[in-house]
């Protein structure tokens, strides 16, 4: 059957293409478009395709985007990746202004995030790419993790070298930073780290401008490695990035005012280790989680009206972020 789809307007930009939100006309309902230009392609481009889609379609999960179907299109040569479209994504609510978040209604979405990542996890699949703008939000409260551009499968016996180009700057662990090949889920679980501490203190906690002064704001903070860390990692940059003189840890002072089950996540979630910061499923039933005041529902988050302009304004923002990932070709 001919798929036709209407009122198509730019949105944002994917890893490498463009994402609309379009009428799908015969399904009447609305749908977010990733538009995947083929005229140009490099097998680079194909690669990163090709997978993303064989990861959406092993991925199965109320907080995972799901991908609907894909559309080709002859007359633009492309190739179209349908998603259900969602209204908002978390890193717009969190710096909506005036609206501070509610301790149940940051647990609620960061439950939704850890549900999302455990199913990742459990099915081989690292997202490597978790911050604010790619978790999206509909209005029924629903949290869904998107974006698999950079995602990749891993083994469990980590027999095959990762690229350690990926991650949002601000979002990346210390050991990609210092060049691992070899690393596991904890590269997401730090990006989760980074996120809950965003939503209680109400900014990104570590905006970092390049690689280095990213490593140095999380020696700051976090503390740096151990010597016996340096030694059994044998990290590409560890020569270069070793500070003279060690750094003690400063996460508990730093963020003293948090309530303490969600310091104390924070606290695994930021370890230096990547092998300190367990599991999704462990975080889940941290305290944070089982005591008082709970996760509300997501029925009962608050509605947030769609504002285009501040949206745009905060996709601007984001995308001069972003430079701090240059363009990688990345074998996997």
């Amino acid at each position: 059957a001919m798929h036709y789809f209407s009122h198509i307007n730019f949105i944002g930009q994917g890893t490498y293409s463009n994402v609309y939100r379009a009428r799908d006309l015969e399904k009447q309902k609305i749908v977010a478009l990733k538009k995947v230009r083929f005229d140009n392609l490099e097998p680079e481009s194909v690669k990163f395709m090709a997978r993303e889609i064989l990861i959406l379609r092993r991925l199965d999960h109320p907080n995972i985007i799901k991908l609907e179907g894909l559309v080709t299109s002859r007359m633009s040569c492309s190739l179209y990746l349908v998603f259900e479209y969602m209204e908002h994504d978390l890193a717009g609510l969190a710096s909506f202004p005036g609206l501070k978040l509610t301790e149940p209604q940051v647990k609620c979405y960061m439950q939704q995030l850890l549900r999302g990542l455990e199913h990742c996890h459990s099915r081989h699949i690292l997202h490597r790419d978790i911050k604010g703008s790619n978790l999206l939000i509909d209005n029924r409260g629903i949290l869904k993790i998107a974006d698999f551009g950079l995602a990749s499968f891993f083994d469990p016996e980590q027999r095959h070298p990762l690229t350690s180009r990926v991650v949002t700057l601000w979002y990346r662990p210390p050991e990609l930073l210092l060049g691992a090949t070899n690393y596991g889920v904890a590269v997401d679980l730090w990006s989760t780290g980074c996120i809950l501490a965003e939503l209680y203190a109400g900014k990104p906690i570590m905006p970092g401008r390049t690689e280095v002064e990213q490593l140095h704001k999380i020696f700051k903070l976090c503390g740096s490695p151990s010597e016996d860390y340096w030694r059994k990692s044998k990290l590409p940059h560890a020569t270069i990035f070793k500070p003279q003189h060690p750094y003690a840890r400063r996460v508990t002072d730093t963020f003293k005012d948090f309530p303490s089950p969600a310091l104390a996540l924070v606290d695994v979630l930021l370890s230096v280790d990547p092998a300190d910061r367990r599991t999704a499923s462990s975080a889940l039933q941290s305290e944070f989680f089982t005591t008082k005041p709970y996760a509300c529902n997501p029925s009962s988050l608050p509605r947030y009206p769609p504002s285009k302009e501040y949206d745009a304004k905060r996709r601007d923002e984001e995308s001069r972020s972003l430079l701090g990932r240059k363009p990688f070709n990345a074998t996997r």
